[in-house]
């Protein structure tokens, strides 16, 4: 391998030092506008330096634009485009072609930017908003529609009720699943469309508007679903289904057009991975999470391949799982009916903390879910009072909060999302998308 690379180089060298011969008027060309923009970046940099001048504090987000992009040259020189370049005759192309087939690449995995870096878990969440819902007593489960609109399910009728931060009933349906296990019973999709079970098994989508019902995979033979979840990455319909006649459960894949493209049911002996699930959700990593009921948090990756089941803290009280979630930084939340409390383990399955015990006031937490764009968790109690709560469990770390301040007086006025009128995007926020976008594109 080490001759044929060699063999390789040497050919490589003979056709740069070719092209240098026969290209040597354009090459020095371009070293020209090489110099040119030289000199624009040592521009660039002194606007930069009169700009952290200005500060009481060093802009680290511009050194971060500094070392990712340059703006455009004005006096960018027009400069023709040459023909294309020929080999030596020399080169035999079948020769280059075999060595280079012959080249093993080892795969490393998949290139991926997070934001991560930008979030940070709160030690001790601090109750933010306590909702006393309007004729429910019990909440079952949580689908966000917004960060001030939510459907939930009354754990006594089992109506599903759509509401607000007020508490106010903005609409019910009342053909949803009743069935002791059909606890995860709707989802939210990425167009804010409700889908449930209705009571006679169908899967049903209700429009954003609440006008236009519409039934997307109908009840077959022996086969009920027991809870949904829409994945809001590619808007996969994730369903788990449990079969009257085998009492075996499982989880079903539907694409958003509802053809089915994948069965999850066993795990890497061809054991049953589930007994009674009766919640689904799935993390930002693809990983597919069930909440199997009074057993463990059973987890599986994209492709349906066990990864670990959680089976209660390391003090062994056991778990008797129900409403389950995920955070910004892959880690997983679940009520504990054991317990009475809502217990975060990370995306490998171990334990971190308790984030709601009964001494903070938030008694049988029972529904759960967490609202991306806010940090915020909804959490349902089952305790009779009717009450959701809402508490942050992840904030923006503290040194982008102030260089965002710092970012947005500065590129107020270059940011184009910023100039439009009534806009409401944060220009660091775009920025940011944009730099990582970009960061991506440049790796791959």
């Amino acid at each position: 391998m080490w001759t044929k690379a060699e063999k390789l180089k040497y050919l490589a060298n003979s056709v740069v030092c070719d092209v240098k011969t026969r290209h040597k008027g354009f090459i020095q060309r371009l070293h020209q506008q090489i110099r040119k923009m030289k000199r624009h970046l040592v521009s660039v940099e002194n606007y930069e330096h009169t700009s952290e001048q200005s500060e009481n504090r060093a802009v680290k987000f511009l050194l971060f634009i500094k070392k990712t992009r340059v703006p455009k040259m004005k006096d960018t020189p027009n400069l023709k485009h040459p023909s294309l370049l020929s080999l030596t005759e020399e080169i035999n192309r079948e020769d280059v072609i075999k060595l280079l087939t012959e080249i093993q690449i080892i795969e490393t995995g998949k290139r991926q930017v997070r934001n991560e870096c930008l979030l940070k878990l709160m030690s001790t969440p601090v109750l933010h908003t306590t909702v006393k819902l309007t004729g429910v007593s019990r909440v079952r489960h949580i689908s966000c529609v917004t960060s001030e609109r939510v459907w939930i399910t009354d754990g006594v009728n089992s109506n599903v009720i759509l509401t607000n931060i007020t508490g106010d009933t903005l609409h019910q349906l009342t053909d949803i699943a009743s069935y002791i296990w059909n606890y995860g019973a709707h989802t939210v999709d990425i167009t804010g469309d409700l889908i449930y079970i209705d009571r006679d098994y169908n899967i049903n989508k209700l429009s954003k508007d609440n006008r236009t019902k519409s039934t997307l995979i109908k009840k077959t033979e022996q086969l009920e679903p027991h809870c949904v979840y829409c994945s809001p990455s590619n808007g996969d319909l994730m369903v788990v289904m449990y079969n009257t006649y085998t009492k075996t459960a499982f989880v079903n894949r539907y694409n958003n057009t509802g053809e089915h493209t994948q069965t999850i049911q066993y795990d890497n002996t061809r054991q049953k991975l589930y007994r009674l699930p009766n919640y689904i959700t799935e993390n930002c990593n693809g990983d597919i999470v069930v909440s199997d009921y009074d057993r463990a948090v059973v987890v599986t990756d994209h492709g349906g391949r066990h990864r670990f089941s959680y089976t209660g803290p390391p003090s062994g009280s056991g778990l008797r799982p129900r409403g389950i979630c995920t955070d910004a930084l892959l880690n997983i939340l679940v009520c504990d009916v054991n317990t009475h409390t809502v217990q975060m383990i990370d995306k490998d399955g171990r334990f971190l903390s308790l984030i709601l015990t009964p001494k903070q006031g938030i008694n049988r937490p029972q529904g759960l879910y967490y609202d991306v764009k806010s940090h915020l968790l909804w959490v349902g109690s089952w305790n009779k009072s009717g009450l959701l709560c809402v508490l942050p469990v992840v904030r923006k770390a503290q040194w982008w909060i102030q260089q965002r301040c710092i970012f947005n007086r500065v590129w107020s006025t270059v940011c184009p999302p910023c100039r439009e009128k009534g806009s409401v995007v944060d220009p660091a926020e775009v920025y940011l998308q944009q730099s990582l976008v970009y960061c991506v594109s440049s790796m791959s």
